[in-house]
């Protein structure tokens, strides 16, 4: 039953998770296409869109991840001494097999701000319920502290992490590539996992095959999705890939500090637009002002392409910290994505102040929902 070698496990669950992303993203799109109505992303003045375009890509990530999973149970050995990662498994399909109805209603509907909170919710208590729980952050025991927190603490993790992804998901190729090297990293920090207390290794082989079916399914999208986009995941893409994200981090042993610093850039991108637009005395989850860090880039002149690369570069560097990095150090490095946002928020505000000097301007670039 377990006669495959890790590496040939692991290549058989990324390719499963690729083939049936590049198969099952165009037909969820074309099926969009067919229903019509709010299913399809039409073009709007002063976008670079010139035809309507799918955004139902999502059901075909969800598809080729689970497709993934299900291929890996029986050629991955689970047997982990008091670990019990199946009932952990079960919490996460029956989390996102509550998401997916509400993200598809809002996909055909746009539901308003608290249905859609309430329904991340939901769907984040489901794998709480079933064993999904931060109890420790780095070397930090939150039962220790207070026992009481951990429930609230990982409900608030992933919903967190679905509203990052779902926010982020504004620009081709944006969400989908962020969330690829999330999941490339959440793979790798299986694989460097050490022992609590300890300096030696221990792998966890098959909690990094989750990561890696994410980053299959999300290489397959991208096939599809990189500017210009062909296809559109849709509000069930962006939030199946923060609820993946959020809760694939926590399974296994916490990989919080780890998940946190790599998609540092959409967690306090997310964090300073909520707090502007309080301050600005309306709701956070109205958009449409333009106050997310892309859509100042876009507004400053930039190119779709030089955002989603620099947006890339920057994800992949702090992924990269965060693998290096041990315990404290990450918390310093958080702080300094947090430096390097403020230092590029700064730039644009001085470049956007000369250039209303000089009488000259730009229009923000896409649209966003958030």
């Amino acid at each position: 039953m377990f006669s495959l070698t890790v590496p040939e496990q692991m290549l058989i669950v990324f390719a499963v998770a690729l083939a049936v992303a590049l198969l099952a993203v165009p037909l969820a799109a074309a099926i969009g296409l067919a229903v019509g109505g709010p299913l399809v992303d039409q073009p709007r003045p002063g976008e670079l869109q010139r035809r309507p375009i799918g955004r139902t890509g999502g059901y075909g990530i969800i598809v080729a991840f689970f497709a993934a999973l299900l291929v890996s149970l029986p050629i991955t050995d689970r047997s982990y001494e008091g670990f019990k990662e199946f009932p952990l498994l079960a919490g996460l399909a029956l989390g996102a097999a509550f998401l997916i109805p509400f993200a598809a209603w809002d996909d055909a509907k746009r539901l308003p701000p608290m249905p859609q909170l309430l329904a991340q919710i939901g769907c984040a208590i489901i794998p709480v319920l079933y064993g999904v729980r931060i109890d420790r952050i780095s070397n930090f025991e939150v039962a220790d502290v207070a026992p009481w927190l951990i429930g609230p603490l990982s409900v608030l993790w992933i919903v967190g992490m679905i509203n990052a992804l779902n926010w982020l998901d504004t620009m081709d190729g944006l969400a989908g590539g962020v969330s690829l090297i999330g999941a490339l990293v959440l793979f790798a920090a299986s694989l460097v996992q050490r022992f609590p207390g300890q300096g030696r290794l221990d792998p966890q082989n098959s909690i990094a095959l989750l990561g890696l079916a994410l980053a299959g399914a999300c290489l397959g999208f991208l096939a599809y999705n990189f500017p210009p986009a062909r296809i559109f995941m849709g509000t069930s893409g962006s939030m199946f890939l923060g609820y993946a994200l959020g809760v694939i981090s926590i399974i296994g042993g916490a990989k919080i500090a780890t998940a946190a610093l790599v998609l540092g850039l959409p967690i306090l991108d997310t964090a300073l637009v909520i707090i502007q637009r309080l301050l600005g005395r309306r709701s956070p989850f109205r958009g449409g002002d333009g106050t997310h860090l892309v859509h100042r880039l876009r507004a400053a002149g930039y190119s779709v392409r030089q955002i989603v690369a620099l947006v890339y570069t920057l994800t992949a560097l702090f992924g990269i910290l965060s693998l290096a990095l041990v315990r404290e150090q990450k918390i310093i490095a958080f702080l300094f994505v947090g430096a390097i946002i403020g230092g590029i928020l700064l730039v644009l505000r001085r470049r956007a102040a000369a250039q209303a000097i000089g009488g000259s301007g730009n229009g923000e670039g896409q649209g966003s929902r958030a």
